[in-house]
């Protein structure tokens, strides 16, 4: 598969993953009336990483739904707000995946994503979707990073003291104390995301950061005309050129119009197609933004989910009801992900790729 981790994690990935089950990582990809018939096999031994996974009411059904999931790791949301609050909550998380050792691993680099493989355990990155909890104080990130943040979002949709979101008016970029923010970020080995990034805070996120940056659930604009979430192939490159990732949203609305007609499963994969023809297949990744059990399953009405978001965002999200692709609002999302790739003509190894490696990647180059 020829990616390679510096230092401690010198070896190949295909070298890794043989270790944790040389028995089953061979992959006889043959033709059976039509379909290639080993691409289950494949997901079973592949390490899988989502990019974002909604993690607040975490409960026994989460649980059930991770076993079903066939992770190996995943980015999980925390609860931003004060300082006060998402210092509790991810002391909440810690507390979590203390008490679950048999199925939970705290992760703080790229090897605990490996280990989790070998061990049949999940590896879980905490971070934020804002940087609100920083406060107007440099040495917050310090005390969110002693208590297990490893990636923050600079800004949510709303412009905040580091710089302006997606769906604000201005366009104005990283304040000041907001490249003071990067500069700390990358001298601690926190993760910088630019999913909800305003277009100008998202440029030069990726400009002044000094290591590679993560747009962990987004989407390609040149799909998805004109909303304010999606990352356009400008920004795609300049991110891949440093050495990033985007993972691919797997919520339905922010795929296109119309879902289950216009947009499908197919046009969720056609974005990763698009990523990678722009950024090159070593930089893109899966994300879900939700619930890992999915949206429906946790109670996803009209009245409670939809009807909400209308006021909440702006009328450039697009929001759509039922906003899921049926496909992806299960555990086992990309398993059937993995299976339109293959029948695509995606390789073993570019699957595997997507699935996850590229994460570890990301990982190895960004945290410390």
């Amino acid at each position: 598969m020829g990616v390679l981790f510096p230092g401690q994690v010198a070896q190949s990935l295909s070298s890794i993953l043989e270790s944790i089950s040389p028995e089953e990582h061979s992959f006889d990809l043959s033709v059976e009336n039509g379909i290639k018939t080993n691409i289950e096999k494949l997901y079973k031994n592949a390490i899988v990483n989502d990019g974002l996974i909604i993690s607040r009411n975490w409960n026994d059904d989460s649980f059930k739904a991770l076993a079903q999931s066939g992770y190996t790791g995943f980015n999980a949301s925390v609860d931003s707000g004060s300082l006060e609050k998402g210092m509790k909550n991810l002391t909440q998380w810690q507390t979590i995946i203390k008490e679950n050792p048999d199925r939970l691993i705290l992760a703080t680099s790229a090897n605990d994503y490996i280990k989790a493989k070998k061990e049949g355990k999940v590896a879980v990155l905490l971070g934020f979707q804002n940087s609100t909890m920083v406060g107007n104080s440099i040495k917050n990130l310090d005390t969110l990073y002693d208590a297990g943040m490893r990636w923050m979002q600079l800004t949510y949709n709303q412009r905040n003291l580091l710089g302006d979101g997606s769906t604000e008016r201005t366009n104005c970029g990283l304040s000041d104390f907001g490249l003071e923010v990067v500069e700390r970020m990358n001298e601690l080995g926190i993760i910088i995301d630019l999913s909800h990034c305003g277009e100008q805070t998202t440029n030069e996120g990726i400009e002044f950061s000094k290591t590679p940056v993560s747009i962990n659930h987004s989407m390609c604009e040149a799909l998805h005309r004109n909303h304010p979430r999606a990352k356009t192939d400008e920004q795609i490159k300049a991110m891949a050129d440093k050495g990033g990732i985007i993972g691919i949203i797997c919520l339905g609305y922010m795929i296109g119009p119309n879902l289950g007609t216009d947009t499908t499963l197919e046009t969720y994969v056609d974005h990763i197609d698009h990523a990678v023809k722009i950024g090159g297949i070593d930089h893109v990744g899966v994300a879900s933004d939700f619930a890992i059990q999915g949206l429906e399953a946790t109670g996803a009405t009209r009245e409670n989910w939809y009807v909400p978001r209308l006021t909440r965002f702006k009328p450039s999200y697009k929001v759509q009801w039922p906003p899921w692709i049926p496909e992806l609002d299960k555990p086992d999302r990309y398993l059937q992900v993995a299976k339109v790739l293959d029948k695509r003509g995606y390789s073993t190894g570019d699957i595997e790729k997507i699935l996850g490696q590229n994460w570890l990647r990301f990982y190895n180059e960004t945290l410390k």
